[in-house]
């Protein structure tokens, strides 16, 4: 964990692939329990630290956390977060080769090739309809609305270019169950490492290659504009692939 911004009221961290952001059935102990700590023995404080959890990232994503400080940033945190004011930029790490890529019960038979382009300041936009499948933890998108879906888009573009990986620069324009995972997936772009979505193998840590870069938002408290990034993953392919 490595914290990127904090005062009074927020606290926003960098998280580590493979952190719980907050306690499940694994019995992990969370980041939300190690930033805690962290506040605790920073600012002395006695008994029980108030720490808010404002959304939630993947266990094995890396990348911007925030977390509210008090109860009035979290309650407008919520807002902003369910509201889509606060804007989310991503970084993906994605094959480049042409192949062909399929999956059980799933349609990635889309090319990989016919979805790429060369690096490009030119954002492209994907819309499907996003089902979510509790049992599974996972998501299954399609072209066109279905029972039970919810829309989700994105836009994204090519900002790294390497033999066999392209990274990607992602906007989320909503906020779906493992949306950039199924959608990427979706037009035969399985993030790197993601078996759950199609990747053809595991990366050797158990992380995906998706990484939380950016967040913009107005400050819940005293309304000042909030930008802040995440420091690149220091594995050699993200270093490679990074702009520089």
């Amino acid at each position: 964990m490595k914290v990127i911004y904090e005062d009074n009221h927020i606290i926003i961290v960098s998280k580590e692939s493979g952190e719980i952001v907050q306690g499940d059935k694994t019995g992990d102990k969370p980041l939300s329990e190690t930033v805690k700590e962290y506040l605790k023995e920073k600012y002395h404080k006695p008994g029980e630290v108030f720490l808010g959890v404002c959304h939630r990232l993947d266990r094995p994503v890396a990348g911007l956390v925030v977390f509210a400080r008090t109860s009035k940033a979290l309650a407008r945190l919520n807002r902003m977060f369910a509201e889509g004011e606060v804007h989310k930029t991503y970084w993906a790490i994605v094959g480049s080769e042409k192949s062909e890529v399929k999956s059980e019960k799933y349609d990635y038979t889309a090319t990989r090739t016919s979805h790429f382009s060369l690096l490009t300041s030119h954002f492209e936009k994907l819309s499907h309809w996003l089902v979510r499948n509790e049992k599974q933890n996972k998501s299954y998108a399609y072209d066109h609305e279905v029972p039970h879906s919810k829309k989700a888009q994105l836009e994204y573009r090519v900002i790294g270019q390497g033999e066999r990986y392209q990274l990607l620069e992602v906007k989320l324009l909503t906020g779906r169950h493992h949306q950039i995972r199924c959608q990427l997936a979706k037009v035969g772009m399985p993030i790197r490492g993601d078996l759950k979505y199609g990747a053809p193998r595991s990366n050797p840590d158990g992380s995906i290659s998706l990484f939380s870069r950016r967040m913009e938002f107005i400050h819940p408290v005293s309304k000042l504009p909030i930008v802040v990034e995440a420091p690149v993953p220091a594995d050699n392919l993200w270093q490679a692939l990074a702009p520089k």
